[in-house]
């Protein structure tokens, strides 16, 4: 399943490069990230957290006390209500934004009628069609957001798929998905968007449409997969439905519960496009580059962690939760760690290496770079928040989650009105953004263990107190090697070329990784030590 993220993952990095190089990190990339943003976050909340979270217990709960058939017809009432809640939603955000903008440029929205712009008028008055707002970026991100909204129906159904999956026991179907539209958003952007018009505000619509199809074929990706396991979709109606009921109650505090990271960039994205739409741009290549750990590492181990910790809850197996629980933590820290320090000291290079081209010069190097290396502290962060939140998911419990996020919600949004206007005085507003993220998921994370533990009376992580410090002074050390490195090979082989870019990126990195390894194994880190033994038996396993 790791595998199968990272390729997706992998993937979706080729797809920002090639974003970057299309578009670069001006008003035109601003509105549509902001757009896509906004239905891209019900993947984020449902996909990769509470539906599938609320969903997979009941589910495989069905599976044993009432049978196979029981089962699956659970399941269609939920995707029938999923169905017309979406289209309910769907509905409401288009006609909103067709509102919007008929009123501000009714002859633009409606030319059939003369006397449109004239009704408009007296519904909203004069003062407000003469307002100024919205902006010609922020009409464009609403004409670019009513185009794509449509995507939040394929991903919820992409998410109840692959929870069904999951539940049955396939992992890396489902974890293939991402890759299928990722690579479908590649295709768009390298054949379809060029070929769609002459300015980069009409070829951006081709990126829209491009969003769609790879959705529909995400979800649509899965379909064999669960035919065989003998799912049959029909029409069950959800209206008083158990099971509906019961998903909808779990779901709804979940939602802010495992997300608190995607709401979180929602929020300060909102705040920095009503500040300047360019920081919007930059900071979302920081994001993107922070994903790509985030997701093979946090990402795989919380959705595997779910099913597996529910287990155990449910036979009262307490001490093999904890242990469990504190196994994942130790895990997550000895790869993010390593991996939020090298992208703090390497983030130019890396930027460079990767966005560099056409549209993205090296202004939108620096603005990305230092966006990136103020986000980086948080990548743990972010990743320990949904493997807490896993943890109280599996214990039946939703409500703190969405209780402690809603009250790191708030401060989030304190820390960014505040940060991004102080940073962007001196053009800097998406530095502004990272540290407010940062801080906020430092309280979320504080908050979790502070609730968790009054939960299960104790969680016993002495152990993995002591393997923290070791690792964390391990990436310490790495990193200021990574760095050294970094500078000297800018000094004597520039950045003029591939290969030198290459170089700048990869050597520091391998250098710094040993080194952690090395050092983690002289301190006899018991996770730097398993993945030894694992390493070796794979050895083995080829050679064989």
């Amino acid at each position: 399943m790791g595998m199968a993220t990272f390729l997706s993952r992998v993937l979706g990095m080729v797809r920002e490069v090639l974003y970057a190089r299309f578009m670069g990190d001006g008003p035109v990339a601003g509105a549509f990230k902001m757009a896509f943003m906004i239905p891209n976050l019900f993947r984020r909340l449902l996909g990769e957290g509470a539906l599938t979270a609320a969903f997979i217990p009941i589910f495989k709960e069905k599976e044993r006390t009432a049978g196979e058939a029981e089962m699956w017809r659970a399941a269609n009432a939920v995707i029938s209500g999923l169905i017309v809640a979406a289209c309910g939603i769907i509905g409401l955000v288009f006609l909103g934004i067709t509102l919007i903008l008929a009123l501000q440029s009714p002859s633009a929205e409606y030319t059939a009628s003369p006397g449109v712009a004239k009704a408009l008028e007296n519904i909203a008055g004069s003062n407000f069609l003469n307002s100024g707002w919205p902006s010609d970026e922020t009409r464009l991100m609403l004409r670019l957001l009513r185009l794509m909204f449509p995507y939040m129906l394929m991903v919820c159904l992409a998410a109840v798929f692959m929870g069904m999956l999951n539940a049955r026991g396939h992992f890396f179907v489902p974890a293939m998905g991402a890759a299928v539209l990722n690579g479908l958003l590649i295709i768009t952007v390298l054949f379809f968007a060029p070929r769609f018009g002459q300015t980069l505000d009409r070829q951006i619509l081709a990126l829209a449409i491009g969003v769609l199809v790879a959705g529909a074929a995400q979800a649509a990706y899965q379909l064999p997969a669960l035919w065989r396991e003998g799912f049959r979709y029909h029409w069950v109606s959800p209206w008083k439905n158990e099971t509906v009921r019961q998903v909808v109650q779990k779901m709804i505090p979940g939602m802010l519960g495992v997300a608190a990271f995607q709401l979180n960039v929602l929020v300060t994205q909102s705040i920095a496009f009503s500040v300047d739409s360019q920081i919007v741009a930059s900071f979302d290549y920081a994001v993107r580059l922070m994903e790509l750990p985030q997701g093979v590492f946090g990402i795989s181990l919380a959705t595997y962690l779910l099913p597996t910790l529910a287990g155990l809850a449910a036979e009262k197996k307490y001490p093999e939760f904890r242990a469990t629980l504190r196994q994942a933590l130790g895990y997550l820290a000895f790869a993010n760690l390593i991996a939020s320090a090298l992208l703090m000291v390497l983030a130019e290079p890396i930027v460079r290496l990767l966005f560099e081209r056409g549209e993205f010069d090296r202004f939108s190097t620096e603005r990305a770079a230092f966006a990136l290396a103020c986000l980086a502290p948080g990548l743990i962060l972010f990743s320990a928040v949904n493997i807490l939140a896993r943890a109280f998911y599996a214990l039946g419990d939703t409500k703190t989650p969405m209780i402690i996020s809603s009250v790191c919600l708030g401060l989030n949004i304190v820390f960014a009105v505040w940060l991004i206007h102080a940073f962007a005085q001196e053009g800097k507003g998406q530095g502004g953004m990272g540290i407010a993220n940062t801080m906020s998921a430092a309280f979320n994370v504080w908050l979790l263990f502070y609730a968790l533990r009054r939960k299960l009376s104790r969680l016993d992580l002495a152990g993995l107190k002591h393997s923290f410090f070791a690792m964390l002074g391990a990436a310490i050390l790495a990193g200021e090697l990574a760095w050294l490195g970094s500078l000297e090979w800018e000094r004597w082989m520039g950045h003029a070329r591939l290969l030198p870019k290459l170089g700048a990126v990869l050597v520091p990195m391998a250098l710094a990784c040993l080194i952690y390894w090395l050092v983690l194994l002289w301190l006899k880190v018991p996770q730097a030590q398993e993945f030894w033994q694992l390493l070796r038996q794979r050895i083995r396993k080829v050679r064989r």
